[in-house]
């Protein structure tokens, strides 16, 4: 029997395109340094308080002991501002400014397939890691 018409949805769970989606990454503009460490970027953030990020910070810009560094973000100052669960207090180079091509940044730790965001079970974990990936399609 032919039917004049296609009966499979247009749309049938169509896959991720990664060139829809950037990870959250953003540049790295100033580090106050103590026992939280408060990162401020060039522009806005879509971090939630409770997610991890980890710190990449080249030689030139100084605060090289917070290179790979992780910690949690504990509060949101500003929308280009996180308070992360790192201490440096104590040994933690200033941050310097710098014009190099490579240049410090803050970065979610997981993707959209794993990160565990809470400690209550798995009732309560989502699959995605809120914040990790912004969605640039439209």
């Amino acid at each position: 029997m032919n039917f004049p018409f296609n009966l499979q949805p247009p749309y049938n769970n169509p896959p991720i395109e990664p060139k829809n989606f950037n990870p959250s990454q953003f540049f790295i503009s100033n580090i106050a340094l103590g026992q939280t460490t408060t990162v401020t970027t060039t522009t806005n953030m879509n971090y939630v308080i409770g997610q991890e990020v980890r710190l990449l910070i080249p030689p030139q810009n100084g605060c090289v002991q917070l290179n790979e560094k992780k910690g949690y973000v504990v509060s949101l100052p500003a929308s280009n501002q996180v308070v992360v669960l790192i201490d440096s207090s104590q040994n933690v180079d200033s941050f310097v400014t710098s014009t190099s091509i490579q240049q410090p940044q803050i970065v979610p730790v997981g993707d959209i397939n794993s990160g565990k965001i809470n400690s209550t079970g798995r009732i309560n974990t989502g699959t995605y890691v809120p914040g990790s990936f912004i969605n640039v399609s439209a």
